[in-house]
């Protein structure tokens, strides 16, 4: 796999944090890592379901049912 670069800037003070954080982990540098934790992010974004939203008549019924259940007043 022949992959192009592109430079992006983080802050020294956020680098730093990484480097010291990297010292207990099996990554070699701040590019693998932060590469890792940004393919990970966009890998949950790609799989994420879209939320299913209740119709009014929906929750109604929902409501009604647990009412002759006793749950709700």
């Amino acid at each position: 796999m022949n992959a192009e670069y592109e430079e992006i800037k983080i802050q020294k003070d956020l680098i730093k944090k990484i480097r010291d954080h990297l010292k207990d982990t099996e990554f070699k540098s701040v590019e693998e890592y932060v590469t890792f934790v940004l393919e990970e992010v966009m890998k949950d974004d790609d799989n994420e379901e879209p939320e299913e939203v209740f119709s009014e008549e929906d929750e109604s019924k929902v409501k009604e049912r647990l009412r002759a259940l006793g749950y709700l007043d």
